[in-house]
């Protein structure tokens, strides 16, 4: 259970790392500018209306960065809920495997409660 925690736990910096880094391309961090602010930043085109620059530009890079916060927002929230049915399925298993094992343990003490030699 500790390596799926360790492994849930890296697979949520990786995300945040890559999000991260996405975010950053796309928005134009580092560049003159704001978001939205026009044409000619960074080298490529961003569409029409970020092209058009002005309020426009602005409320079309707004609302790209919300889709894409919404669409990480998801993706974290789905990746939990998998951890979570994860971690669930194998504690249901390790309960398995211990009534298994108390099983097979009482089952060995029979046979070997059975091969003492009697005394008549």
């Amino acid at each position: 259970m500790a390596e799926l925690m360790r492994r849930a736990a890296c697979s949520l910096n990786i995300s945040r790392i890559v999000s991260h880094h996405v975010r950053l391309m796309s928005s134009g961090a580092g560049q003159s500018g704001d978001l939205g602010s026009g044409a000619g930043k960074g080298g490529g085109k961003g569409g029409s209306i970020r092209d058009a620059g002005g309020s426009f530009g602005r409320k079309g890079a707004a609302q790209e960065e919300e889709y894409f916060r919404k669409q990480q927002s998801k993706q974290l929230k789905d990746l939990k809920d998998h951890l979570e049915e994860e971690v669930g399925h194998h504690e249901k298993e390790i309960k398995r495997h211990k009534e298994s094992i108390e099983r097979h343990k009482k089952r060995m003490l029979k046979i070997s409660r059975e091969e003492k030699p009697k005394d008549d």
